[in-house]
């Protein structure tokens, strides 16, 4: 690979307080920091009809209940010739049914991805079990940040 790779993160981000938001800031300032550089960009999840001072870190932001910004955030990453993707999935923080828009986001992009689950409900509904389910086929790698799961 010539050139520094570039890698695109979706989930929150400060100064939105959270803990995702922290974790993702945290995360994109590691890469920053690694060698060799690599490139990065944050696309942050906004709630409601929130608005928030993002720093130049945060290239592309998603409007959580608007299922254009996803549409619009997988061209951004498409078009910005990012080599791979790291999801923060976390319960709540996507719009639609079970959080069920980000997969029109994952459904679009045209290069790798990996999945981080913050949280793994241990009775998840029908929906949440479906939407999370096709998050993890369409996966390279799926990270869980728990010690015991049931994924099945």
């Amino acid at each position: 690979m010539s050139g520094p790779r570039r890698i695109a993160l979706i989930g929150n981000s400060l100064p939105r307080r959270c803990g995702i938001a922290t974790f993702t800031t945290d995360l994109q300032q590691a890469i920053v920091a690694s060698i060799p550089p690599v490139i990065t960009s944050i696309v942050a999840m906004t709630d409601g009809d929130r608005t928030y001072s993002y720093p130049p870190s945060v290239g592309c932001e998603v409007r959580q209940d608007v299922l254009s910004d996803y549409v619009a955030a997988a061209a951004y990453i498409n078009s910005g010739g990012f080599d791979a993707v790291c999801l923060q999935h976390e319960f709540g923080i996507f719009g639609g049914e079970a959080g069920e828009y980000i997969l029109a986001l994952l459904e679009r992009l045209t290069v790798p991805f990996t999945v981080t689950l913050h949280t793994v409900l241990a009775e998840p509904s029908a929906a949440q079990r479906r939407v999370l389910g096709r998050i993890m086929e369409m996966s390279a790698r799926v990270i869980v940040m728990a010690e015991r799961a049931d994924l099945s």
